[in-house]
């Protein structure tokens, strides 16, 4: 087994390598506005620290979101692009998942990343760290009251401490994360019966839209 996984759902750009047993070779960086120049070269570094050549990938993984459009978009098209040239599975996961995957805590907690807005994506986890409800998007004053005493593991807690004072890390998901998840719940089931469709998790309408009284030309 060789797991290719990537994730461009937050300002994170984060590819890695998982052999079934451990992770071999990671990347990330932190840039929101570059996931579509930084992701390829990402992935080439992972391949070149591990030695191993791209076709010796059986299997992509790439974080399904939630997240913002483009940003999202870049992760997914281009696990599905590999996939598509090796002939080999891509499966999908919650961004989120991976975010409590890495936080390592052993009891109930919600992971918040910023979904912009003045919003954040979040989920539940219970002390297994496996979802219990989520994700959703909300204001953090809408959501604080029902989540009080809970820790909350991301950027979201980050950016808003007044609803958000138990924040813990990471801040941001790394693939390094999502391939662990991935390989565990492939030992547990070969099937991939427990993953996401590698399609984009979207929680509301994309942050660009038409302009109002957009004017359409029509050819003469």
């Amino acid at each position: 087994m060789l797991l290719l996984a990537v994730d461009t759902a937050t300002p994170a750009v984060t590819a890695a390598l998982h052999d079934g047993s451990s992770v071999v070779a990671e990347s990330s960086r932190v840039d929101a506005r570059r996931h579509g120049e930084l992701l390829l070269p990402a992935v080439d570094r992972v391949l070149a620290e591990a030695g191993v050549k791209l076709d010796a990938v059986t299997a992509v993984v790439t974080g399904v979101g939630p997240g913002p459009y483009t940003g999202l978009r870049v992760g997914l098209v281009t696990a599905a692009t590999f996939g598509s040239a090796l002939g080999v599975p891509v499966y999908g996961l919650c961004t989120l998942d991976g975010l409590a995957h890495a936080s390592g805590l052993t009891e109930p907690f919600v992971v918040a990343t910023d979904a912009r807005r003045k919003e954040v994506y979040w989920a539940r986890y219970d002390a297994a760290g496996e979802r219990v409800s989520g994700p959703a998007v909300d204001r953090p004053a809408e959501i604080a009251e029902q989540l009080a005493g809970l820790p909350v593991v991301g950027a979201g807690a980050l950016l808003y401490p007044d609803s958000f004072p138990d924040a813990r890390g990471p801040e941001h998901v790394s693939a390094a994360a999502l391939a662990s998840l991935a390989a565990a719940r492939l030992a547990a089931d070969p099937s991939g019966a427990d993953f996401l469709p590698p399609q984009p998790l979207y929680l509301r309408r994309p942050d660009a839209q038409v302009p109002k009284n957009y004017k359409v030309v029509t050819p003469q």
